[in-house]
């Protein structure tokens, strides 16, 4: 299982946010670039960006930080938030993002994420992220009546590369992952399910990994506060 330290990104800094609350934001580092280098001299393989103003803006609002953090680091970086069109998906990929994260647009567009999976595979992924089943669009501040499983399913012939589940109601809150909600999305589908809301300990990761059907896991506040150790976690999920 791989482990997705998350570089959450608000007015240029690092952030976490608890139930995704824009209001309920706590600043981690103000240079998300030097923070994304520690997690990789830690021995991650992988980042998992989020641009938290262009969720509501509906447009990439971070680029900056975002671009510094790929010219700085070379391991791949998947990035959400604000990207709802082939143009704005076809430059982060030029400028060597390797995978985007389409949320919103998967449930107002599916089309989008068909094409976009079509032109370039292996570099889309879908985010669903659910407050009690049902998916919120919008950086979380729209909730809909389509159910996670059954927007998950709609894209089983589309050829995504992943799909991140994130439970709305876990995210930030160091309360623990939604493991049994997570892994039943898993198993309703054959697209690889990354766990994202409420990983806090190792613990959390190994009950994600015990699971035998996740194949990722992203956390964000706690390796910022150090409740994980990022080094310890690589090796365990390893091992």
């Amino acid at each position: 299982m791989i482990l997705y330290p998350a570089i959450d990104l608000k007015d240029g800094q690092a952030v976490r946010l608890v139930h995704g609350d824009m209001d309920r934001a706590t600043v981690f580092n103000d240079d998300p670039a030097a923070q994304a280098l520690s997690f990789v001299d830690a021995g991650c393989e992988w980042l998992h960006l989020v641009d938290l103003n262009g969720a509501f803006a509906g447009t990439p609002v971070n680029a900056a930080p975002v671009e510094a953090i790929l010219k700085a680091c070379k391991v791949p970086a998947q990035l959400g938030g604000g990207i709802r069109d082939m143009a704005t998906i076809e430059s982060w990929l030029d400028k060597g993002l390797a995978r985007v994260i389409l949320g919103t647009v998967a449930v107002e567009n599916p089309d989008l994420v068909r094409e976009a999976a079509a032109a370039f595979p292996g570099h889309v992924a879908v985010g669903i992220d659910a407050r009690n089943g049902r998916v919120a669009t919008k950086g979380w501040a729209t909730e809909t009546d389509v159910m996670a499983t059954d927007l998950a399913k709609s894209f089983e012939d589309a050829g995504v590369a992943a799909i991140i589940y994130t439970d709305i109601n876990r995210d930030g809150a160091m309360g623990g992952p939604n493991v049994s909600a997570t892994a039943d999305l898993a198993r309703a589908v054959s697209i690889p399910v990354i766990a994202s809301g409420g990983v806090s300990s190792l613990d959390d990761l190994a009950a994600l990994r015990d699971t035998g059907v996740i194949e990722g896991a992203i956390s964000g506040r706690a390796l910022y506060d150090g409740a994980i150790d990022l080094a310890t976690a690589m090796q365990m999920l390893k091992g």
